[in-house]
């Protein structure tokens, strides 16, 4: 086979779903493309904003980035108007905005917890994945999360130091580590403490593996009976619970352990319906988004998965692309 052919096709397995979700030339989506979307996804969301603006350049895509639970409390209770919402936990669409705001939720992406640090860091030159717990412990040592309420790194960040309590056996282990972590080191979004570690006021931070990976941080990985990112170790992952503030004032939500999976889903009232299908189509293409994702850390689910319930609600345009998985 030469290697024109094997480029011809290349390129044709990648436009066939773009064919499909623009329908025909006439069809060709333009104006703003608003995308809600979890922080962990910035920089690969950034270069598929880029090639998808390349191929349709009559739309503008705009994308604001923050904790998926905030993004998304943003169209439900706030009322900004999303054509697409991504999120770093597809729970959190089920939870705020499904069935009122959107019909289907898609999980497209894993990941795992990591712990991330730099050059600058106490102990740098020392930590691993069977000491981390004890220079955590240690007095002096600055580390932190992002917080539990409004980014879903934030409540697993609490799990893995739920689980550490009964993976190593040592209880009292998990109000250990959070005696050594005052509340300042709690910030909105996980993003938020990369800068804290590269300027050096903060030694450790907890991350996905994805977001160490793209910001060239040093990191500490941990054991699959830690980390989030084994979907066949979820039966133990569920040991792990956090209390989160639930839609009104006073209540609250208990997040359950489980693996790390990113869903994503069109608000049915997008603005753009036509733009969100043409995004989606390239998001969930093998040689497209999946694989942006994949060369970034991030694996992805090729193909990306939802429900039969959901499968019958999605966009015709996409449907190729998704499979059925409960």
């Amino acid at each position: 086979m030469s290697k024109h052919f094997t480029r011809f096709i290349a390129v044709l397995f990648l436009a066939v779903p773009l064919m499909l979700a623009a329908g025909n030339a006439s069809a060709e989506p333009s104006g703003k493309l608003i995308i809600f979307h979890a922080g962990s996804l910035s920089v690969p969301f950034a270069q598929i904003e880029k090639n998808f603006e390349a191929m349709y350049p009559k739309v503008d895509v705009l994308r604001e980035a923050g904790g998926s639970t905030k993004m998304a409390r943003m169209i439900s209770e706030v009322g900004k108007p999303a054509d697409i919402m991504a999120s770093a936990d597809y729970v959190v669409i089920d939870k705020n905005l499904i069935p009122k705001f959107a019909s289907w939720n898609i999980r497209f992406a894993s990941n795992q917890m990591v712990l991330c640090y730099t050059d600058k860091s106490k102990f740098a030159d020392k930590i691993n994945s069977d000491n981390w717990a004890d220079i955590l412990l240690t007095k002096g040592v600055v580390w932190g999360h992002s917080d539990p309420n409004l980014d879903p790194c934030g409540y697993r960040s609490l799990m893995v130091l739920q689980l550490a309590e009964k993976f190593y056996e040592k209880p009292g282990l998990y109000e250990h580590f959070l005696a050594n972590r005052p509340e300042k080191n709690v910030r909105p979004k996980s993003v938020e403490l990369i800068s804290l570690l590269q300027s050096g006021h903060m030694d450790y931070a907890w991350e996905y593996l994805s977001v160490a990976v793209q910001h060239g941080l040093k990191y500490v990985t941990l054991d699959k009976h830690l980390n989030l990112g084994d979907y066949s170790m979820t039966p133990y992952y569920k040991a792990a619970r956090v209390q989160v503030t639930g839609k009104k004032p006073g209540t609250f939500i208990e997040r359950v352990g489980k693996s790390i999976t990113y869903g994503i889903t069109k608000i049915d009232k997008a603005p753009n319906p036509e733009a969100a299908d043409a995004f989606l189509a390239y998001l969930f293409s093998p040689e497209g988004g999946l694989k942006i994702l994949k060369d970034m850390g991030q694996p992805p689910f090729v193909p990306v998965r939802t429900s039969a319930e959901g499968m019958e609600k999605l966009p015709e345009a996409i449907k190729p692309l998704v499979t059925v998985s409960e």
